[in-house]
C-alpha cells in the first residue's frame, strides 16, 4: 500500500476515513498537529519554540513542520502512512516533493473528498459530542442523530456542542480552504495521482470507493 493524502473542506469527513483505512490496511496516521505538539512538550531549542508560537497563536514555519515530517519518516521506515494535515498550500506540497525526492520515497495516492457546502455546514453545526465516551452525532442529519434527543447512545452522557461549531465558524474555514488548500487540487492533477470521491453519502460508502480506487490501482 502506498501513502495517502486527503484534500478536503472542513467536515468532509477525512478524520472518519483516515481511521477506516488505517484498520483495514495498517497504515500509520500521521497528523502534523500531533507531531508538533508532542515537539512542544520537548525541552529543545525547537521545542521551546513550537510552544511559543503554538501559545501565542504565531504560524508554525513551513521548515519546522517538514523537519519534523522528515525526522518521523525516517523513524518509522518504509512503513505506508495516511498523512493529515499537511500539505495545507501549493508551497507545502512543493517543499513535501523534494523532502521526498531526498529520502527516495513515493509520494502515493492524493484523494480529494468532494461533498456540497450546504452539507458540509450542516456537519458542522449540527455536531454535536459525547464527553464522557466521545461518540459524535449530528443533530441535523437524520442517519447521525442520536437515538434520544439530546443523550449518547452508549453512556447517555448529556451531548454538549464546541463553541466553534456555528455558521460563522465554518464560513471562515471553508473560505481559507478555497483560498488556501484546493489550489492544491490542480498540483496534484497535474502530477497524475490525485483521485475524487463522492463525499456526500455515507460514510460506509465513501470508505467503499475509496477502497475501490485503491484496489484497482
Amino acid at each position: 500500500m502506498k501513502n495517502i493524502i486527503f484534500i478536503a473542506p472542513p467536515a468532509a469527513g477525512k478524520g472518519t476515513q483516515s481511521e477506516l483505512l488505517c484498520n483495514k490496511y495498517g497504515l500509520l496516521h500521521i497528523s502534523t498537529g500531533d507531531l508538533l505538539r508532542e515537539e512542544s512538550k520537548k525541552n529543545t531549542e525547537l521545542g521551546q519554540e513550537i510552544k511559543e508560537k503554538m501559545s501565542t497563536g504565531k504560524l508554525i514555519d513551513d521548515s519546522i513542520i517538514i523537519e519534523l515530517l522528515k525526522n518521523k519518516l525516517i523513524e518509522i521506515g518504509n512503513k505506508s502512512i495516511i498523512l493529515d494535515g499537511f500539505p495545507r498550500t501549493v508551497v507545502q506540497a512543493e517543499a513535501y516533493d523534494d523532502m521526498l525526492d531526498e529520502l527516495n520515497l513515493d509520494l502515493g495516492y492524493v484523494i480529494v473528498l468532494d461533498v456540497d457546502k450546504e452539507l458540509l455546514e450542516k456537519r458542522i453545526v449540527g455536531r454535536v459530542s459525547c464527553p464522557n465516551c466521545g461518540n459524535v452525532y449530528n443533530e441535523l442529519i437524520e442517519e447521525s442523530k442520536p437515538m434520544q434527543e439530546g443523550l449518547c447512545n452508549n453512556c447517555h452522557t448529556k451531548l454538549v456542542k464546541r463553541a466553534d461549531d456555528n455558521s460563522e465558524s465554518f464560513k471562515v474555514r471553508y473560505e481559507t480552504y478555497l483560498n488556501t488548500t484546493k489550489p492544491l487540487i490542480s498540483y496534484y492533477e497535474s502530477k497524475g495521482c490525485l483521485y475524487h470521491v463522492d463525499g456526500n453519502s455515507s460514510k460506509h460508502q465513501i470508505f467503499d470507493n475509496i477502497v475501490n480506487i485503491l484496489e484497482k490501482i
